[in-house]
């Protein structure tokens, strides 16, 4: 059965840890782990995609609370999500053997990376509230372990503190919510809390925690501080997992509670993931578009998607609260195709960054410049990543956005004034979220693999081995495969559409030329096909053209600036210049930013210089005057370290009458 061997692979993952503690410091260990890794990634991913249908698969295994046991469900929703993290952790796997040949301390991270894959995978198949959440922080625990790698530098040693005091603070909040959910009755197996029945105020204030501890994991504004740290601080094929699977798992939490467990939902519930979801986008693409460090771009680029993710979310929350079955199933299935999607061409963009990073040592693209010279394959893959991020067709990332803003143009539909007021609202930030995303992948790849190195290490950069560079294309080509064929992934996400908001798009391979219709053919329509075909046919005629009436002879020539020859490559347009219009433009309320410009005076021969500070604002204003507050109730109640046993006991005496206070009220 397709549990069990999905079960026996999970199995096979944490043994496969184990292996790696013995075999680590060997030669070709390395190679081994990572290539049974993605084996078993792979087989993962060929159990679930067995066609089932909508069947449901439960297993109790003799482990974890006694007489209890763990409990196992493999159902469509659940299919969809280990099939996302077997296609990724496959990934990640086939590019680790050729980026794990720069790691300097490959025992740091064989033991924690197959664990990794397992740990995920089995939060996605639990079926109670304890083996959820050992799963869940299980995953949160390998994952700060392989953030910390490298952990001779101060700033990867603080990244995976705030990481560890924020998956801290998500698995908390997950645990008061399955523990409202299990009520005094104490049942938390999946099945008991679907068929309890709850007063409403009681289901808000676990939506609201599961947003929350969700939330967390999925980099959610403004509990997003620990993911443009922790992306950066780990190895670029552990930052692709956790950016474009493990913010996915924390997705599957909250469709889980919020689709699942909870029962029928009110219009109410749909407000918390729209306005987080849109708040989300504009904040994480906007620090994105000013960002420098590459790593730190496509971790800021990971909470826009998140974003993008929750508002489909809430769009199909409010449509299924109203009864509209086949818009909740449009939105419903635009943020699941997002997920996927998402996967796909975050992990190309990590996957060239790592493989930029391990050619020049830099990160900075205000030191890169010209490398689509010395890494052509490189530059071509990431620049299809590129272009699917940034939501152009005919690649993947297009199709799920613009399912996403035909849900919202659905919105009107709603009976209630207030999200009649808020999803309009919600669309402006897409659609100015869509605006900057494109503009910000076009400054990313323009700045690195354009115009000419600015750095001797750019200059002199190499090619990736090809292990790094397949995994790349393997990502590549679904990508497009996508995009350009999106109707046989929206059926596949169907089946669970149909169970978790009663109602699903129609077929889409009934419809002829493999065209796409959200709702109905008089409606909507986009073929993808058409526009890979219009895009080639058009950009030979041109060429054809060209070379028809005008010269095939190319010819290079040193750069020129204002009539002059340009020797110096540093007066090329910069990072820091092409988002300059965004940084003044959005400055005053999106970011925290000081410039500071020293210019010498009359007579002096030193060089002026102009150097720009951005903080976050969320940070600054929320999270420093916590971190202060903490600090000081821990420095006052020290004096708890320093009592007589007479006032240990009056404190515990206090604490009792307190607690049974509480118990009684």
């Amino acid at each position: 059965m397709p549990l069990y061997f999905a079960l026996a692979c999970v199995g096979a993952l944490l043994g496969l840890a184990g292996f790696a503690i013995v075999q680590g410091g060997r030669d070709n260990a390395s190679e081994r782990i990572y290539k049974y890794s993605a084996g078993l990634s792979l087989a993962l991913t060929l159990a679930v995609m067995i066609p089932r249908g909508a069947s449901i698969l439960t297993t109790t295994l003799p482990l974890g609370i006694p007489w209890i046991g763990m409990h196992f469900r493999l159902d469509a929703l659940s299919a969809f999500f280990v099939a996302v993290i077997g296609i990724g952790g496959a990934a990640a796997s086939f590019y680790g053997v050729g980026y794990g040949a720069h790691e300097k301390h490959p025992s740091r991270v064989l033991p924690f990376f197959p664990a990794f894959i397992a740990g995920m995978t089995s939060v996605v198949l639990a079926d109670d509230a304890f083996t959820f959440l050992v799963s869940w922080e299980f995953m949160s625990l390998v994952s700060w372990a392989l953030v910390l790698t490298h952990h001779e530098d101060v700033e990867n040693r603080k990244a995976a503190y705030i990481y560890l005091a924020m998956a801290s603070f998500g698995t908390l909040c997950l645990l008061m919510a399955f523990g409202v959910l299990g009520g005094v009755d104490g049942a938390y197996d999946f099945a008991s809390i679907r068929e309890a029945s709850r007063l409403p105020w009681k289901a808000g204030v676990v939506l609201f925690l599961v947003t929350l501890g969700a939330g967390s994991k999925a980099g959610l504004v403004p509990l997003h501080i620990w993911l443009p740290l922790a992306h950066p601080a780990a190895p670029s094929h552990v930052s692709a997992l956790m950016s474009g699977v493990m913010t996915k798992i924390a997705v599957y939490g909250f469709i889980r509670v919020a689709f699942d467990l909870l029962g029928p939902p009110d219009f109410l519930w749909s407000i918390h993931p729209l306005v987080f979801g849109t708040l989300s986008a504009l904040v994480g693409v906007l620090f994105a578009t000013i960002e420098p460090d590459l790593k730190r771009l496509l971790a800021y680029s990971t909470i826009e998607n998140i974003g993008i993710i929750f508002i489909a979310l809430g769009l199909a929350l409010a449509f299924k609260a109203n009864g509209q079955a086949v818009p909740a199933a449009l939105a419903f299935t635009a943020a699941l195709l997002h997920v996927f999607n998402h996967m796909l061409f975050k992990s190309t963009l990590f996957f060239g960054a790592g493989a930029v990073l391990s050619a020049t040592g830099e990160r900075n693209i205000e030191r890169l410049g010209g490398l689509i010279h010395g890494m052509p394959k490189t530059a071509f893959l990431f620049l299809g990543g590129c272009v699917a991020i940034a939501a152009l067709p005919p690649m993947n990332g297009f199709v799920s956005e613009w399912l996403t803003f035909q849900a919202i143009l659905l919105s009107p539909s709603l009976p209630q004034w207030i999200l009649r007021l808020i999803v309009p609202a919600v669309g402006v930030g897409l659609a100015l979220t869509a605006a900057l995303g494109a503009g910000c992948y076009v400054r990313a790849f323009g700045i690195a693999f354009l115009g000419r190195p600015r750095s001797p290490a750019a200059e002199t950069a190499k090619e990736t081995d090809e292990w790094s560079l397949g995994a790349m294309a393997g990502l590549f080509a679904l990508c497009l495969l996508a995009g350009v064929l999106p109707g046989y992934m929206i059926d596949t996400i169907s089946p669970a559409a149909a169970v978790y908001v009663g109602g699903r798009m129609p077929a889409q391979d009934a419809i002829p030329w493999m065209t796409i219709a959200p709702i109905a053919e008089s409606r909507s329509l986009y073929n993808g096909l058409l526009v890979l075909a219009f895009i080639i046919i058009s950009s030979v005629g041109v060429a054809k053209l060209i070379h028809r009436y005008g010269s095939r002879d190319t010819r290079r020539g040193p750069a020129w600036g204002c009539g002059y020859v340009d020797p110096s490559p540093m007066t090329q347009y910069s990072a820091s210049s092409f988002a300059q219009p965004v940084r003044r433009a959005f400055g005053a309320f999106a970011f925290s930013v000081h410039e500071s410009l020293d210019m010498p005076l009359p007579g002096e021969t030193r060089a002026a210089s102009f150097t720009v500070t951005i903080g976050d604002r969320f940070m600054r204003y929320f999270y420093t005057p916590i971190s202060t507050a903490v600090w000081f109730g821990a420095e006052k109640l020290n004096v708890v370290n320093f009592l007589s046993i007479q006032g240990y006991l009056a404190l515990v005496f206090v604490a009792l009458v307190a607690s049974l206070i509480i118990i009684a009220l």
